[in-house]
């Protein structure tokens, strides 16, 4: 029992032990966006150059794993453009690509985020395009795969399509093998408001397929965080053979990968256990001869995640951008860090309201790891707000 504020005396929930199977499910390929573990001690105030906890960092990647997921590093849930600076995202791809290696296949386990943000004044295409290639081959030197994240610079500077399909058209040239394009919305980032050329959704997806189409072979697949299940499965369907679909949608994605998407997603991050758990269900669905076998695991599929959706839309809530700290949170409530600290100081980007909510949810959805653990470490939380 818990007193949360917002909510009263709060009983939890039967304790939820999730199998562990390190093999990757089958019928899907799932990324977890992964977040940084913060060091407490370094100075991780507003504007100063991000301090990480690298063994908690590298630790947490290694627990992702443990569950059969790949891992999407160094993206926005790792706080890009939102206090990891250049030097330690750097040093996140090179260890956690070293990392990946002494687990297995790096290329497998993990694809890192290659930006501009280490170029905030470039002002020009040509300049884009050189900081772009400059963490593409970072990325690939570490021995990961690439996703080639949205640009806050080519956002401001491009006036149309044709600009980025420049750019993209000779990022393409420089990789080693085929990437993973990233749409982010505006709702998770406000400066990328009008990327692919048009502010208009349905023109800014044509653009996008055709910048697609022109470099099939290029395109292992595309990340799309617009919230809009509709449109996901409209672009899914539009997209060359071969090229997939990696959901970005943490607020539809129960549905949309039973229905065919393949994930990269923030939320698995703090929900890795369940998902997990759900894939191998899904594998054997999809394996199932028998058609009342199938829909049965097609339904223990669907009850496994259903508690997740709420969590997640908690977390994911608007201003979406701060969903970080409710996956940190969650993170320090199961233990896998010492403190509930963040880079940029971002731990106090959601309230205490907000973040009693994100517990109890948690609890409801079976991901509470350790329950008195958890418990001890809301009290203290709450004790430190006079509480």
């Amino acid at each position: 029992m818990i007193d949360l504020p917002g909510f009263g005396a709060y009983a939890l929930s039967e304790p939820t032990v999730w199998p562990v199977s390190p093999t990757p499910a089958t019928s899907r390929i799932v990324y977890a966006a992964a977040h940084v573990v913060a060091d407490p001690l370094g100075d991780n105030t507003p504007g100063s150059p991000a301090a990480v906890d690298w063994e908690a960092t590298l630790r947490f990647r290694r627990h992702l794993w443990s569950h059969g997921l790949r891992i999407a590093d160094a993206m926005d849930t790792a706080q890009r453009n939102m206090g990891l600076d250049w030097a330690a995202t750097k040093e996140l791809i090179q260890r956690s690509a070293a990392e990946a290696r002494a687990f297995g296949d790096p290329v497998t386990l993990v694809a890192c985020g290659a930006g501009t943000d280490h170029a905030p004044g470039a002002a020009d295409l040509d300049a884009i395009t050189a900081a772009y290639a400059e963490q593409v081959e970072t990325v690939q030197s570490a021995g990961a795969g690439v996703i080639v994240m949205a640009s806050r610079q080519l956002a401001r500077v491009a006036t149309g399509p044709r600009d980025y399909h420049q750019v993209y058209g000779k990022l393409f040239g420089l990789a080693d093998r085929p990437v993973i394009l990233h749409w982010l919305g505006e709702m998770f980032d406000p400066q990328l408001a009008g990327y692919w050329g048009s502010r208009d959704v349905a023109a800014a997806t044509q653009s996008f397929l055709e910048l697609i189409h022109a470099h099939a072979s290029m395109v292992d697949g595309v990340k799309v965080s617009l919230l809009d299940e509709e449109h996901e499965v409209g672009l899914r369907a539009a997209l060359p053979e071969g090229v997939k679909l990696y959901t970005g949608d943490d607020f539809n994605y129960p549905s949309l990968i039973r229905t065919g998407s393949h994930a990269l997603l923030g939320i698995f991050d703090a929900i890795a256990p369940a998902a997990a758990a759900a894939l191998q269900v899904l594998d054997a669905a999809e394996a199932a001869g028998d058609e009342a076998e199938r829909d049965r695991l097609l339904a223990s599929y669907d009850e496994i995640l259903a508690p997740t959706v709420p969590l997640s839309r908690k977390i994911f809530e608007t201003p979406t951008y701060n969903y970080k700290t409710g996956i940190v949170f969650l993170a320090w409530l199961n233990g896998h860090q010492d403190a509930f600290a963040m880079v940029n100081g971002a731990q106090s980007a959601r309230s205490l309201i907000h973040l009693s909510e994100v517990f109890r949810l948690a609890d409801q959805a079976g991901l509470l790891a350790d329950q008195e653990l958890a418990v001890r470490r809301m009290k203290a939380l709450l004790a430190v707000n006079g509480l």
